[in-house]
């Protein structure tokens, strides 16, 4: 796995040690909420070690699933992804398209970090050849539809090809 810095922030891989910290912030619904076509939180210990072993089954030679670490304290802050997206259907399988995200701990919301850790991500992608890439948001999720704003990306309108949902589709392609 490969780490990423950025002024502020470390993006780096998850570790056994951040448990209670993962399972902290996706026990909260505020986070959870938007995630998925069937929302839900994590309710233990075993959850969130199972969600990490899912994001390590996801991960390749490109694609990864980070954690955001503040750099000046050492603090987590949230996650960052650039993974294949899921396409909808009776079993979700991963398709052709690279999709960026991002999940904080509300006690990070509101200072840029979503952006800083997505700009690292989408210049990694660059770098790796990862072309366009996508977001794709709930309608409802206008934090996050401006977040693909001020990342530069393009609102492309809705689409139901992804996680069996309709969602708001953003690219990185003019």
């Amino acid at each position: 796995m490969r780490s990423l810095i950025s002024p502020r922030l470390l993006l780096r891989e998850w570790e056994e040690k951040d448990i209670d910290f993962l399972l902290d912030m996706y026990s909260r619904w505020e986070v959870a909420r938007f995630l998925g076509s069937a929302p839900r939180v994590l309710d233990g210990p075993e959850d969130a070690v199972a969600t990490l072993t899912r994001w390590r089954e996801r991960q390749d030679d490109v694609h990864t699933i980070w954690a955001i670490q503040d750099r000046a304290t050492g603090h987590l802050l949230g996650t960052a992804l650039l993974v294949p997206l899921m396409d909808s259907g009776e079993r979700l399988t991963p398709s052709a398209d690279t999709e960026v995200g991002w999940h904080l701990h509300p006690n990070a919301w509101g200072r840029g970090y979503a952006t800083e850790a997505a700009n690292a991500v989408l210049a990694y992608a660059a770098r790796s050849g990862i072309a366009p890439v996508l977001a794709v948001t709930w309608p409802e999720n206008t934090a996050s539809q401006a977040v693909c704003r001020r990342l530069g990306m393009r609102h492309a309108g809705q689409t139901d090809r992804y996680y069996n949902m309709t969602c708001e589709l953003f690219t990185t392609e003019q």
